[in-house]
């Protein structure tokens, strides 16, 4: 089978297209025949080997096949798969690290998938699990979105932002998002209330706001706090700042240190998906109340185009890689 892969760190000039041997299920495994894979942060992080405790979480001893999200139709499954039968449609994640979704056969663990929604292609469909998990997991469980609360989402054109306007908006928010001018129109159509283009005003003098979802600013957690109201909760999804040696954890972490003695809800929001996530967002699909925003789908052998397009939160919805045409 055709896959991409890189065995050193650097950028997207590293990956390279080769012939590998198709994956086995293990006994509570799924190979996936990839029709489709979406294109996360949490890729460039794999491929750059940054910030470092990625490196120490997740060695590259030989050449990796890279690709977490995934859209496609089960191939094999291993002998203690019930929950899945060759020629079901899924989707789902691939772990870090083993064998991802750029390729045209992957392999995961039935956990990690669930049936595709009816509603969406399979190339819609690639793009949601790790992004709209996060998005998920910062609305209705971090911060706990009620109807009419004031949300405002930093970042709400990104692949975490659009669909965390989308899950607060179906929860009743009363939503404002914050983009740049070129993606005002986006957000508005994604269901946003209020749309503040960010180059021309600051978001945060619309506050007090209930909850703040920062999908990857940079901005301090004072003006944040500043901009909440007084019991309010603050979300961080991430930050990629160039060159800091943490990334986006340190401020993170800081929040997390500083939450105990705070009034406010400080989250340094960890995510991950299973297939309970998975279906809830299928059902949210399914009702016509997520749509991924897909932007650009590439061929595999462009899938170094595709990871350079998404860049360090310049991009706007999902890039996805078409294994399958």
């Amino acid at each position: 089978m055709k896959a991409i892969v890189h065995d050193r760190y650097g950028g997207p000039e590293v990956l390279r297209l080769t012939d590998r041997t198709m994956p086995v299920p293990g006994p509570e495994e799924v190979v996936v025949r990839v029709v489709a894979a979406g294109v996360d942060a949490g890729v460039v992080h794999l491929l750059e080997g940054r910030p470092f405790p990625v490196r120490m979480a997740l060695p590259l001893r030989g050449p990796r096949v890279l690709g977490t999200d995934v859209a496609g139709v089960v191939h094999a499954v291993g002998e203690r798969v019930t929950e899945f039968r060759p020629g079901d449609e899924v989707f789902g994640v691939c772990p870090a690290g083993g064998d991802g979704s750029f390729a045209e056969y992957a392999r995961t663990t039935a956990s990690k998938l669930a049936l595709k929604p009816r509603r969406l292609s399979f190339h819609h469909a690639a793009a949601i699990p790790v992004s709209a998990t996060t998005a998920l997991h910062a609305v209705r469980d971090a911060a706990a979105v009620r109807a009419g609360q004031r949300v405002l989402v930093l970042g709400a054109a990104g692949g975490v932002g659009h669909f965390a306007v989308q899950i607060a908006d179906a929860a009743g928010a009363r939503v404002t998002g914050a983009c740049s001018t070129a993606k005002m129109a986006v957000v508005r159509d994604l269901g946003a209330e209020t749309v503040i283009d960010y180059t021309a005003e600051d978001p945060l003098h619309r506050g007090p706001f209930d909850v703040i979802i920062d999908t990857g600013g940079h901005r301090s957690l004072r003006s944040l706090r500043r901009a909440l109201a007084p019991r309010g909760t603050l979300v961080l999804v991430g930050s990629e700042p160039e060159g800091a040696p943490l990334g986006g954890m340190g401020r993170s972490m800081l929040a997390g240190a500083l939450n105990p003695f705070s009034r406010q809800r400080l989250v340094m929001l960890a995510s991950a998906v299973d297939r309970d996530a998975l279906t809830d967002l299928s059902a949210l699909a399914e009702a016509g109340k997520l749509a991924p925003t897909v932007t650009a789908t590439l061929p595999l052998d462009r899938t170094a185009e595709a990871i350079r397009r998404l860049g360090r939160g310049h991009g706007t919805g999902k890039t996805v890689i078409a294994v399958e045409e």
